[in-house]
């Protein structure tokens, strides 16, 4: 899910003046692919990040039936995100696979982010492809979309008031920034030193979901595809391996 970067454009570090973070995803796993060694070493520090999936990730497995697969992948997620130090894991229960831009989506992302009140809001690669190598989802680029717009419907009462009339929820606009992982053009980036070992256990708690996407030993492909994308940011982040981020400032 890591694009090549080019060695020559330093990264700087991300910002760490803040207490909370909403990660906002389409599915289960796409934070365990793309961020959570970050995430580890977040919460090592203090920090609380709360998980929102728009999906519970039900037509990812060929062989389970949605009904099956949904409530398996979703003890999957929260296993993965414990082991980062996350205990709340929340979905909106969009459809897998399906998921659309547009203001229902919007509005139960911002009535997230009015709720949880976060600092850095995480989300991931919103662009039709990965550096213009493979295609993307149209659900990753509807969530990531959705989630950049949504951070600003939350701060404005005149967006979805409803929010405000029928769940109490008043706007919030203390967001600083939106942090892209996955993204072709990052500015940023977290050391991945210390959380890197929990991030492979944290993907490898997806093992349904890896055991019918390949045919290599379930830890052996963690670990290599997690420490190689790590080992691809190092040469723009002194030399450590590290997760990369577009970042927003608001």
């Amino acid at each position: 899910m890591t694009e090549p970067l080019n060695a020559n454009d330093q990264l700087t570090p991300m910002p760490e003046d803040w207490q909370r973070a909403l990660a906002v995803v389409a599915h289960p796993d796409d934070l365990e692919y793309g961020c959570s060694a970050a995430i580890a070493g977040w919460t090592d520090g203090g920090r609380e990040v709360s998980y929102l999936l728009a999906s519970r990730g039900e037509a990812g497995i060929d062989t389970l039936d949605p009904a099956t697969c949904g409530p398996l992948r979703e003890r999957e997620q929260r296993a993965g995100a414990a082991v980062v130090g996350v205990s709340t894991v929340e979905f909106l229960d969009h459809k897998d696979g399906v998921i659309e831009y547009g203001t229902p989506l919007r509005r139960d992302i911002a009535a997230a982010v009015r709720r949880h009140r976060p600092e850095l809001v995480i989300t991931l690669n919103y662009r039709d492809t990965w550096g213009g190598v493979a295609w993307n989802t149209p659900d990753h680029v509807a969530v990531g979309r959705a989630t950049l717009d949504a951070v600003a419907d939350a701060g404005n009462r005149w967006i979805f008031p409803e929010l405000m009339e029928e769940d109490a929820l008043e706007p919030w606009n203390g967001v600083r920034w939106v942090a892209v992982a996955g993204s072709s053009s990052p500015t940023h980036a977290a050391d991945a030193t210390a959380g890197l070992e929990r991030s492979v256990r944290s993907l490898l708690e997806h093992r349904t979901y890896i055991e019918g996407l390949t045919q290599e030993d379930p830890e052996k492909y963690c670990r290599e595809f997690l420490t190689g994308n790590a080992q691809q940011v190092a040469p723009r982040f002194g030399g450590k391996p590290a997760v990369a981020f577009e970042v927003f400032s608001r």
